[in-house]
């Protein structure tokens, strides 16, 4: 296993961490509605998070897709890579979720 290879999989933890926090905000501004009582603020909140979520499955996308083309084959043949590509995906649709809500916080002020 390549020191890449071993490095990219051990980053799990991290992406655990946060699909938690995404997941985290959204659950706050159901229950909550608002997490400081300013819509625009809860707004920049979930843009500013959802970037920030978005960029480790992103950067772990591109660096697969371009640096490391073999490992791409490679990564998807076994269940633990299946399930890596998979938990990237899932981060990066909860960060997309959250740049979304954040944004419908700019347009809209009634309460979501």
């Amino acid at each position: 296993m390549s020191q890449h290879r071993r490095k990219r999989y051990s980053d799990t933890g991290a992406l655990w961490a946060l699909l938690f926090l995404a997941l985290a905000y959204l659950a706050l501004l159901y229950f909550f509605r608002t997490i400081t009582g300013k819509f625009v603020t809860d707004g920049v909140i979930g843009v500013v998070l959802g970037l920030y979520i978005c960029s480790r499955p992103a950067a772990n996308a591109i660096d697969l897709l371009f640096f490391h083309r073999g490992e791409l084959r490679e990564a998807a043949s076994g269940w633990s890579g299946v399930g890596w590509l998979a938990l990237n995906i899932l981060v990066l649709f909860a960060g997309w979720l959250d740049i979304w809500i954040g944004a419908l916080r700019f347009t809209f002020r009634v309460s979501l």
